[in-house]
C-alpha cells in the first residue's frame, strides 16, 4: 500500500511539476509575441497582449549618476513604434528568462540588449507583470532598466 502512495504521489508530483513549465512556456511565449509584434510595429498586435490600464515604467540613472524613474502611458509606446521611419532598425534582443508563476500571477524577469541601426545602444532588464485571464495570459505591467554600465557588447 506504501508503494502503491509513494507512486500516486510521485506521479502527481510529477504531473505538476509539468504543467508548471507548460504555464512558463506559455508566459515566455506571451513575451516573444509581445517583442514580435514590437519589431512589426504592429500596435494592434501588441495590444493583443496587453491587459487594459498597463503600467509601463522605466528607471535608470542619468550621467551624474542620479536614479531616474518614469511612467509612460501606454499609448505612447504604440505611437513612438509605428511612427519609427522605415530608415531607422532596431532590435531588442532577448538574453536572459527568469520566469515565476503561481496560479493566476507570473513575473517574467528578461535580459535585453538593444541595437540602434546595427550599433549597440543600450542593455538593461524588462520585468513583466502578467496576469492569466481564463487560460491568457496578459502583460498588465512592465517596468524596465537601462543603462551601458556591465553591457556585453557584440
Amino acid at each position: 500500500m506504501r508503494l502503491i502512495t509513494s507512486i500516486l504521489l510521485g506521479l502527481f508530483a510529477f504531473i505538476s511539476v509539468n504543467a508548471q513549465m507548460d504555464e512558463k512556456m506559455l508566459v515566455q511565449k506571451t513575451v516573444e509575441g509581445f517583442f514580435e509584434a514590437f519589431h512589426k510595429q504592429d500596435s494592434v498586435a501588441m495590444k493583443s497582449f496587453m491587459a487594459d490600464n498597463v503600467v509601463l515604467q522605466t528607471t535608470g540613472r542619468n550621467k551624474e549618476g542620479k536614479t531616474l524613474f518614469q511612467t509612460t502611458p501606454i499609448e505612447k509606446l504604440y505611437q513612438s513604434i509605428v511612427s519609427i521611419p522605415d530608415s531607422i532598425q532596431f532590435e531588442e534582443k532577448l538574453t536572459s528568462w527568469s520566469v515565476q508563476v503561481d496560479r493566476t500571477m507570473a513575473n517574467a524577469w528578461v535580459g535585453y540588449e538593444f541595437w540602434l541601426n546595427g550599433k549597440f545602444s543600450h542593455c538593461g532588464i524588462n520585468s513583466f507583470q502578467m496576469v492569466n485571464f481564463d487560460g491568457d495570459w496578459k502583460i498588465i505591467y512592465l517596468i524596465d532598466t537601462r543603462g551601458r554600465a556591465g553591457c556585453l557588447e557584440e
